[in-house]
């Protein structure tokens, strides 16, 4: 009987998590309007349209956030060295994530979704911005360029909607097999199925403004494959609101 090597047996239920998860990224066909769009059955929501109940994010201490609610809208509170951050309470490995969001129009509207803290969805003032980079507005920063222009004039309302594949790593916390992301953004798909496997921005919250806390999470992080999702600061009054994730943890 022909048995597989224990390294082959890896690689087979690599390839086949990536088919999975490539799989499921196809079907995923969020509805981005109207705004805001209402959580779906199972979701966690984060933070609730109108600021419903308290946002589900701590500092990066693991205390308090100092951002403000204001209309039932979360405002990112800017610092100058561009670390105040906030992260759920509640981590999470595989799931679908959706946020709105409106820039300045007073700044560049730099801010972004970190997804574990490792992977940024950016939000960046790019309206009218064709062809896009791997900078700006639907990109995964440092890894792939929008597949459309998608967003919006500073000022209106924007809506993110992510299916994100977390990496699965070994018993060291390195990245065995690949993770996916498919993005929507304004109705336009901006990822579609994009691999990915160590961050490459020099800026995660993890290299910036350290504390023992956020030390903590990235322990867990690799031992376990679970994240937090961070809201970015970087020096812009972004706006947020209407904040859920749905669990889809896949094999």
């Amino acid at each position: 009987m022909f048995v597989l090597s224990q390294g082959a047996r890896i690689f087979v239920a690599a390839r086949l998590a990536l088919l999975a998860a490539t799989c499921a990224a196809n079907d995923f066909r969020p509805v981005q309007e109207p705004l805001p769009t209402a959580p779906p059955e199972g979701a966690i929501v984060l933070f609730g349209d109108g600021g419903e109940g308290a946002p589900k994010f701590v500092s990066m201490s693991g205390g308090p956030i100092d951002w403000k609610v204001e209309d039932g809208v979360l405002v990112a509170g800017a610092s100058p060295g561009h670390a105040n951050h906030i992260l759920s309470a509640i981590p999470f490995r595989d799931a679908d994530i959706h946020a709105e969001f409106a820039t300045s129009p007073r700044a560049e509207g730099n801010s972004g979704l970190y997804i574990h803290g490792h992977y940024e969805m950016q939000i960046f003032n790019s309206f009218g911005v064709d062809p896009p980079t791997d900078q700006d507005a639907g990109s995964l920063y440092r890894f792939g360029k929008p597949l459309a222009a998608a967003g919006r004039k500073p000022g209106e309302w924007q809506v993110y909607d992510i299916r994100f594949t977390a990496p699965r790593r070994d018993a060291n916390g390195k990245v065995a097999t690949p993770g996916t992301i498919t993005a929507w953004l304004n109705g336009k798909l901006v990822q579609d199925g994009i691999t990915f496997t160590e961050p490459r921005s020099p800026y995660i919250p993890y290299r910036h403004g350290v504390t023992d806390y956020l030390r903590g999470v990235e322990k867990r992080l690799r031992e376990t494959g679970e994240g937090p999702l961070f809201l970015q600061d970087h020096g812009s009054p972004c706006r947020f609101r209407n904040i859920w994730i749905v669990p889809r943890d896949t094999p």
